[in-house]
């Protein structure tokens, strides 16, 4: 009795110490504190192991080395161009694009996101079509391939990009590959091996160190490729055959990709380079030829980035400045809608200032604790006037939100506290109206393809719906 006595009592030591460390030292957002809380408080012990792995805030320390970014004199553009928005000298291509200027402004201020007008961009929601244009622009390269994937398999899709990788690296291109560690936990040794053995180089973003990756919940979300220098590619696609919809379970696949030419490949360029020097001991050092763009159009883009070593939510604050721009209509596609109260408050007050407010969410789960407080999230800005649409034509995968046929942003960043606070992300936030017009024509065609929730059907939804609902809620903020 007297171990066992003394046991109980470390365990309620450490749950004390570690309670006073969520609320009084890490700062956590309350409504995560109060999640954790009751965690500890109902499973002391697992619930302890369960904090170290999913709850422990990753180091606010120098996660990324930045002084290639000093070197690329993106301080000095950033600078510049918050300047000539404050005297009013910076030049808009699109009269129009004057009146976001706020929003550039924040996202230069916010996230170091240099505004470039000169891109030519196009967007791919097919699958098929999004992997044939990478492949043919790989099959292309002379100089560079750099590749981001959150999830890579190694199965037919996954087999078809090795041997583009392989081939280019034979003919003496640089090819470099870097995946998340955990969504492409299920990637095989011999598919990395087979690559490394022909030249590619191939790194983990946070791969385990010992037994267990105790920054396990801490991913580069991020889907990047970027083809000497000139081409970019951006948006919610994997690599992997349910991407193209042969998985039978979710069948099609919808989703939003990026294919972009321009000085805005230069911010995506950074991006990557940033992330591989992370995970690479073979850092990349600053060269011209990685940032060998040209004037191809006249879309103005910022690549903006955001993740767990930050202390602002760049990607989030950017969706809110621009739902409270709206005066007409707010068109929304995302795969998880799990807004936090001030992403809530937004759009609720928008809808309630008589914007148009559409949302569109999957029609089955891929995560279903995430789905259900989807559906929880969903029902509560019907209530408040939301129009909620259920996309029937497969898997809506989609991260994307379009302001009244101005703006829009197209990225890997899902309307969720994971995508916010915990994941690394990249979104390109867009300001040309043609772009904008054509996202909301992809949108009004899948609603053709959707049901719309009604409040009669949502308040007809079974007790065991709501009971999932009410569960998966609760636990949200910890998702």
């Amino acid at each position: 009795m007297g171990i066992l006595s003394y046991l109980l009592g470390l365990i309620i030591i450490l749950n004390i110490a570690l309670g006073i460390s969520i609320v009084f030292l890490e700062r956590k957002d309350p409504t995560s504190s109060w999640a954790w809380l009751m965690v500890l408080l109902f499973i002391p012990i697992a619930g302890f192991l369960l904090y170290l792995i999913f709850g422990k805030p990753i180091s606010k320390g120098r996660i990324f080395l930045w002084d290639n970014k000093s070197r690329l004199g993106v301080k000095t553009a950033v600078q510049a161009q918050l300047r000539a928005i404050e005297e009013g000298g910076l030049a808009f291509r699109h009269e129009g694009l004057n009146r976001y200027k706020d929003l550039i402004y924040l996202h230069l201020r916010n996230d170091d996101a240099i505004f470039t007008q000169n891109n030519n961009v196009e967007i791919l929601t097919d699958g098929e079509e999004k992997f044939n244009a990478l492949i043919l622009d790989m099959q292309k390269a002379t100089d560079h391939i750099h590749m981001q994937y959150y999830i890579m398999r190694s199965d037919e899709l996954g087999q078809r990009i090795a041997e583009v990788l392989i081939k280019k690296a034979n003919e003496g291109v640089d090819v470099r590959l870097l995946y998340d560690a955990m969504g492409s936990r299920s990637l095989k040794r011999s598919y990395i091996n087979r690559l490394k053995n022909a030249g590619v180089m191939v790194e983990a973003f946070f791969p385990s160190k010992f037994i267990f990756n105790f920054k396990i919940n801490y991913r580069n979300h991020r889907k990047l490729t970027i083809i000497d220098g000139k081409t970019g590619y951006v948006g919610g696609f994997n690599v992997g055959d349910e991407y193209l919809g042969k998985n039978r379970k979710f069948g099609y696949w919808r989703d939003t990709h990026l294919r972009v030419m321009g000085d805005a490949v230069q911010n995506m360029q950074t991006r990557f380079i940033l992330d591989w020097n992370q995970a690479s001991q073979n850092v990349i050092h600053y060269d011209d030829r990685y940032y060998n763009t040209s004037d191809s159009g006249d879309v103005g883009v910022q690549i903006v980035s955001s993740g767990p070593d930050s202390e602002w939510e760049q990607i989030k604050n950017g969706y809110i400045k621009m739902i409270m721009s709206a005066k007409k209509y707010i068109y929304i596609q995302t795969p998880y809608f799990i807004p936090d109260e001030s992403l809530r408050d937004a759009l609720r007050i928008a809808v309630l200032s008589g914007v148009e407010v559409k949302i569109m969410i999957p029609n089955k789960p891929d995560h279903p604790f995430v789905y259900w407080a989807t559906l929880s999230s969903a029902g509560d800005l019907l209530n408040a006037g939301a129009e909620i649409f259920i996309y029937q034509n497969g898997f809506l995968h989609a991260k994307s939100i379009v302001v009244d046929g101005e703006i829009a942003s197209v990225g890997t960043a899902n309307i969720d506290v994971r995508s916010f606070r915990l994941n690394f992300e990249v979104n390109a936030f867009l300001y040309d109206a043609d772009l904008a017009g054509k996202m909301v024509e992809d949108f009004s065609k899948d609603i053709t393809l959707s049901t719309q929730m009604t409040k009669k059907l949502y308040e007809k939804r079974t007790l065991g719906v709501r009971f999932k609902e009410s569960i998966s809620r609760l636990i949200s903020p910890v998702l």
